[in-house]
């Protein structure tokens, strides 16, 4: 048995991903190498470790083990290795390889492209070359590790992430250039992960569940977890910042997120009413208040109807429960009020909301373009003190200040073009939903799904309360206006003005209109009982 034993070998092969980049030298090529050694010394291989250095270091570690382990148990006296550092760059892992040879006369360690062999009968000269390798591996380890962290450490003073970025950005350029920029096809994912937490109504574990039916996965393709969502909604590396060992800097990637959102998703994370997880998804979760004492009303679901009521904060006296169905019905009339049913009317709408459309998306298109402008300024400053900080003009401590007072206000500039691009997307959404809502009325909330329906009240009602079993509601100025026009079409001389065909889109014509409403203010809220 021992003779047979002492026939079989185990193979150990590492690669670098450094080495496979640059000389192509892979797994398969190594396992080659040691196959046909073992072929012309009469070895039988029993099993072959493979291992690349792009695994992370517990793996590593654990596979090494696994090796000795299996050396142990199945008796086999053989290892065979490429050379010294493919097997251990430490003088820990060479101090067990030392245990494990003591153990048994018979054990040895082949090492190929070195062209030596230890066992315990090894001469002095043998066993002494052996401990300078392994010094020597573990000097170029450790040089290694300095010349990483020193790299890391200029990436950062450049203000880029040294590591791969979140979901979300993708990293391009050449080696040593290296940037993060935004990855257009995983990015509206992330921001859509921020908009539904940042509402209130969901829960880690439901949002978690509602990420995964929209397509986000973990970064090998899994099943994404709730741990990491977590992750992801409080990494500062979405406002333009990231954290390396604890500290936190300005970054130069474009921010994802805008800066209010991420500060409220945080809030909600971290605050004592953070959303608990609930199979029910009500219509009107997180929208109602309570009239009299301001909390949210709470909707449960009895005997097969859903209930809305008050939790009677601060000695509140209103006890009444109300049925969910009325007050969809109440509301969903109000949006039947936005319909427009004058042809006329509707094309002069239509035309206005595409002339305001314009004209912000140029006021827009300016203002980005100077911002981009001071943007510039601000980077080509950061440039120069890099430059200078690299060619010893300047010192160490002028170098820090300097760039954390740019990298400031490049985060201000950042954020006020976010912030103004969020207010034209959001403009321009709600006037495609206002004109939606002139040309269908109720049809358009009837056809939507319950996401659909809660998100259409929000954007078209900014206050709802209940008072036991009346409706407090007031619209939003745009829908408020809409209204308000549309009421006043009734009568008969604004009729006139529509129906007789003059030139009511020229801006003389709407001056008369915006005239003849001047004595008439729209109302603001509403009353209605149930």
């Amino acid at each position: 048995m021992n003779n047979t034993n002492q026939q079989k070998a185990v193979l150990f092969c590492r690669v670098s991903s450094k080495e496979q980049e640059e000389t192509g030298y892979s797994l398969p090529s190594q396992q080659k190498l040691l196959t046909e050694y073992c072929q012309s010394k009469g070895l039988v291989i029993d099993k072959i470790f493979s291992l690349s250095e792009s695994a992370g270091g517990h793996k590593q570690r654990k596979m090494f083990f696994e090796m000795l382990d299996y050396l142990k148990k199945t008796k086999i006296k053989n290892l065979v290795v490429e050379k010294t550092d493919r097997l251990t760059r430490n003088m820990r892992d060479a101090v067990i390889m030392d245990e494990w040879i003591s153990g048994d006369n018979g054990r040895q360690i082949h090492f190929v492209k070195e062209n030596f062999i230890l066992c315990q009968e090894s001469r002095s000269n043998d066993k002494f070359m052996w401990s300078i390798k392994v010094t020597t591996a573990q000097y170029y380890l450790d040089n290694l590790s300095e010349e990483v962290k020193k790299g890391q450490k200029e990436k950062i003073r450049q203000g880029w992430l040294p590591t791969t970025p979140p979901y979300g950005y993708k990293t391009v350029g050449d080696k040593g250039h290296k940037i993060h920029v935004i990855d257009e096809e995983m990015a509206p994912l992330i921001r859509k992960m921020f908009e539904l937490y940042a509402t209130g109504d969901y829960s880690l574990q439901r949002l978690t569940e509602e990420m995964r039916k929209l397509g986000l996965k973990s970064s090998k393709g899994g099943k994404i977890h709730k741990s990491r969502i977590h992750a992801l909604l409080t990494d500062p590396f979405y406002i333009g910042k990231f954290k390396w060992n604890g500290v936190e800097y300005q970054g130069q990637q474009i921010p994802l997120i805008e800066v209010e959102v991420f500060e409220k998703v945080n809030r909600i994370l971290t605050a004592k009413t953070t959303p608990y997880y609930t199979k029910h998804d009500y219509l009107f979760k997180g929208m109602f208040r309570c009239s009299e004492c301001r909390g949210l009303i709470t909707w449960e679901e009895h005997k097969g109807f859903i209930y809305g009521h008050c939790n009677h904060r601060n000695g509140c006296s209103v006890r009444d429960w109300v049925k969910e169905g009325p007050i969809e019905d109440k509301l969903v009339e109000e949006l039947a009020s936005f319909k427009v049913e004058n042809e006329r009317l509707m094309k002069w709408l239509g035309k206005a909301l595409k002339e305001t459309n314009q004209t912000e998306s140029n006021i827009y298109l300016k203002s980005v373009e100077e911002l981009e402008k001071d943007r510039k300024i601000y980077k080509n400053r950061l440039d120069a003190i890099y430059i200078d900080k690299i060619d010893g003009k300047i010192g160490e401590d002028f170098y820090n200040q300097k760039f954390k007072e740019f990298s400031e206000d490049l985060e201000k500039i950042d954020t006020k073009i976010t912030k103004q691009t969020k207010l034209v997307n959001s403009g321009q959404q709600d006037r495609v939903t206002l004109y939606e809502l002139a040309q269908e009325g109720r049809e358009k909330y009837l056809r939507g799904k319950e996401n659909d329906r809660r998100e259409l009240m929000r954007m078209v009602f900014k206050k709802l309360e209940l008072k036991g079993e009346k409706i407090t509601f007031k619209l939003k100025k745009s829908f408020r206006e809409l209204k308000f026009l549309i009421k006043n079409t009734n009568s008969s001389k604004m009729g006139e003005i529509i129906d007789s065909g003059n030139k009511i889109f020229e801006q003389y014509d709407l001056m008369k209109t915006s005239k003849y409403f001047a004595s008439s203010q729209p109302e603001c809220s509403v009353l209605l009982p149930l």
